[in-house]
């Protein structure tokens, strides 16, 4: 079983991704008045990003890696430091702040986003280089704050309504409880990220196994609650 999912890692992940950017697309008319719409588009970007996240290996293969050697691109976690977490953040927010309905909760969301990125763009001004070069703990801890206030902000109003009464029907319920749950797994591995070396075989297999582990549940997860939940314009 171990050596199957190592020799299918990138096969498992990319088929996961690709049948929950499918079915977006096939279930978009469905939901195409509500908010969960934003959920399609995300996961057709997430998609994406993945396919283009293995360019480094995709040009070693070819023999052209020498176009981006000793560039800032050399590496991918860019990709990882400022597509996936900014645009997970960004489409978590965006879907609660369409969705959530009190006026106080709408301010502290866009207070706590424009805290969020004030953090980040003072961050990317002192740390510039490191955004290219490993997996940043302090974008990964950010995010997580971030994706936790939203979270907890649309669980809270859910608590305080009669939505709490058929919460388990609730696409976005099972939106948030998917960010938030593979965010708690995936951004503690960012403080390990700068111990990572190829010689660590051991961390390489548990951080692989962590990861398909969560993105299999995640895509999953979201692929069926498109298909049976049901649209909510609110």
């Amino acid at each position: 079983m171990g050596e199957f999912l190592k020799d299918n890692y990138t096969f498992l992940t990319h088929s996961v991704e690709f049948l929950a950017a499918v079915t977006g697309i096939v279930f978009y008319k469905k939901y195409f008045k509500t908010a969960a719409k934003i959920l399609i588009y995300f996961l057709v970007f997430a998609f994406l990003v993945d396919i283009i996240h293995n360019y480094p290996q995709v040009l070693k293969d070819s023999g052209e890696f020498y176009l981006i050697e000793n560039t800032l691109i050399e590496k991918n976690y860019w990709l990882s430091n400022i597509l996936w977490f900014i645009g997970l953040v960004g489409f978590t927010f965006f879907i609660n702040y369409k969705i959530i309905i009190k006026p106080l909760y709408k301010l502290t969301l866009k207070y706590c986003l424009f805290t969020y990125f004030l953090l980040f763009i003072i961050y990317a001004v002192f740390n510039f280089n490191l955004l290219f070069t490993t997996l940043s703990s302090f974008v990964a801890t950010l995010s997580l704050w971030m994706i936790f206030i939203t979270t907890s902000i649309f669980y809270l109003e859910t608590l305080q309504s009669d939505k709490i009464l058929n919460f388990h029907k609730s696409i976005y319920f099972y939106i948030n409880s998917c960010v938030l749950l593979w965010s708690l797994i995936v951004v503690p591995l960012a403080f390990y990220e700068k111990f990572f070396n190829t010689s660590d075989l051991d961390f390489i297999i548990l951080k692989g196994y962590i990861f398909l582990f969560i993105n299999i549940l995640f895509y999953l997860t979201l692929t069926l609650a498109l298909i049976f939940c049901k649209p909510e314009t609110k």
